[in-house]
């Protein structure tokens, strides 16, 4: 972040150039995990932000097609296809994650705007952000219902697809973010194990490519859940909330392997509707994503947690239990 931040704070400072090779002399782009002191100490306008989100962006795309064209249908095993299956059923219901984020992110812009003009950027960034993680889920999830579908598995009932397009209702912003934040968290460590379990080349490379795009939402998230407890309007114990959330026993990390998954007829969660069939070996490495959920809380309120009853003790501490 520092890289690409020196070079706007020296381009604000020498004003505009004519220099026909300026933008070589931008860093590496990169996702501003210091977000709330770049605003404040930097200077940096949404018009800075949204050029950085976009050379991020430019730099990281690829394309399904292509991707697709590598993989080798014949050696692509029933475990295979299962993960394929799953993943595809899964990424439906992103896209109303992020139609979501966009309306409540402007919607908490305007709220804030005259009370804290700081954390009102910092709602108007996280929005406008929200359309390149919605474009980059529409890759995920047509690379693998096409696949899907050119490999002749179980089709997609539209009144399925419609169901899975339900969109989340709205709340507390940092708990939205932490939730979004370790959503990804879970996604990429089962799309990783995914990579190291199937052999054709083309579908790792797949799995690989969709596993580093979770990872860059997951720390974009973090980014913006960071940047709103720095700001001292949101109170770090909602993110503790959202993570006991998922850790505690029975928690939403299991997802469908739960005993018991709540029936909900307002959204759906892409982790609830996993299938787990008989003799294919499922993701789940659970150690791994209670590490990352623990890093992810240490960056995003500075607090360190090294268990899931830290996480619970941590949580009832800040609430004054």
């Amino acid at each position: 972040m520092s890289i690409q931040a020196g070079s706007l704070e020296q381009d604000l400072e020498d004003g505009p150039s004519s220099t026909p090779g300026a933008q070589a002399q931008e860093g590496r782009p990169a996702i501003m995990a210091e977000l709330y002191e770049a605003i404040t100490q930097r200077g940096l306008s949404l018009v800075d932000l949204a050029w950085e989100q976009q050379r991020l962006h430019e730099s990281r795309r690829w394309s399904v097609m292509e991707m697709l064209a590598a993989v080798d249908f014949e050696r692509l095993g029933e475990a295979d296809r299962h993960l394929v299956w799953n993943a595809g059923r899964a990424e439906l219901t992103t896209k109303p994650g992020a139609d979501r984020l966009e309306r409540l992110a402007d919607a908490e812009c305007r709220r804030w705007q005259e009370k804290d003009p700081t954390v009102a950027a910092i709602m108007q960034a996280c929005g406008t952000w929200s359309r390149y993680w919605n474009e980059e889920e529409a890759h995920h999830e047509t690379a693998f219902n096409r696949l899907s579908t050119v490999m002749r598995l179980e089709p997609i009932t539209d009144a399925t697809f419609i169901e899975f397009r339900k969109v989340f209702p709205d709340d507390d912003m940092l708990r939205t973010l932490t939730l979004l934040a370790i959503s990804e968290v879970v996604a990429a460590v089962d799309y990783g194990q995914c990579s190291q379990r199937v052999e054709d080349p083309g579908l790792r490379a797949l799995f690989k490519q969709v596993a580093a795009d979770e990872i860059q939402h997951m720390n974009y998230f973090i980014a913006f859940a960071k940047a709103l407890v720095d700001s001292g309007g949101y109170q770090a114990k909602e993110a503790f909330a959202v993570a006991h959330l998922f850790l505690r026993d029975g928690g939403e990390v299991h997802g469908s392997k739960r005993e018991r998954v709540e029936s909900r007829d307002t959204h759906v969660n892409w982790w609830d509707q996993l299938e787990h069939r008989d003799g294919f070996e499922v993701p789940e490495s659970l150690r791994k994503k209670e590490q990352l959920i623990f890093h992810a809380l240490k960056r995003i309120t500075g607090i360190t947690v090294t268990s899931r009853e830290s996480v619970e003790d941590t949580w009832m501490d800040l609430v004054g239990c």
